[in-house]
């Protein structure tokens, strides 16, 4: 690994965080597209995971600039994203479709928050590789069609996405605890305040992760709008 990188920290959880985040949304989306039931569908998502791809390498190639090794970087990330896809597991094409709208969703109006309390560049790249792609018009109405053909299906897909919200809010918080670096960026701090002002616990940062979520609601109120779900 190549030392020497001048980055915060933070600023590299919050990259290898993002990367990580990315691969994985190629291959649900590349899974994804071998489900959907029409080449039209296939067609959209297999766009969708080659620009998760390209987002990807950014990040990757944005780490190694660091001076960062990208894969040990990712490392700590791997087994609490890994375990909220494996509590948040679809049961179908269509919840499968919502976990990607609304979590990757949430997520990204995370990133771009958190993004915005580190330097210009790391601003930049998080919010060109968070941007839309299409992938929110496709999913509204995708599932909006859906509900048009079975009205039956909102309850179910509204309670599913309250789910996701839920898990990634206990996913934040756990890397949150687990990080203290990222959570101090999280925080609005700098790394001096943060060791200075946080308790043995870090319960000030956390308390600051919770708030942010919370404060990304109405975002999230907007995209189950969109598909025709309630909150």
């Amino acid at each position: 690994m190549t030392t020497g990188h001048t980055a915060p920290p933070g600023v590299i959880d919050l990259l290898g965080l993002l990367a990580y985040a990315e691969l994985g949304s190629f291959f649900r989306l590349a899974d994804d597209a071998g489900l959907a039931p029409s080449l039209r569908s296939k067609g959209q998502l297999a766009a969708l995971a080659a620009t998760e791809q390209a987002h990807y390498q950014a990040l990757h190639d944005r780490l190694a600039e660091l001076g960062v090794d990208p894969e040990e970087a990712m490392e700590p990330f791997v087994a609490p994203l890994d375990l909220w896809h494996e509590r948040t597991e679809p049961q179908s094409w269509l919840e499968s479709l919502v976990k990607t709208y609304v979590g990757d969703g949430i997520a990204g109006d995370f990133y771009r928050k958190v993004a915005e309390l580190a330097d210009e560049e790391t601003r930049i790249l998080v919010e060109g590789v968070m941007a839309e792609t299409g992938r929110a018009e496709f999913v509204a109405e995708t599932v909006r069609a859906a509900l048009e053909e079975d009205p039956k299906l909102a309850g179910r897909l509204s309670l599913w996405a309250r789910r996701l919200v839920g898990e990634a809010l206990s996913q934040a918080q756990a890397v949150a605890v687990s990080r203290p670096e990222l959570a101090t960026l999280l925080a609005g701090k700098t790394a001096e305040e943060g060791r200075v002002g946080a308790d043995a616990a870090g319960l000030g940062d956390l308390a600051a992760v919770s708030r942010m979520f919370a404060s990304l609601t109405d975002r999230h109120a907007g995209r189950l709008k969109a598909m025709g779900l309630a909150e």
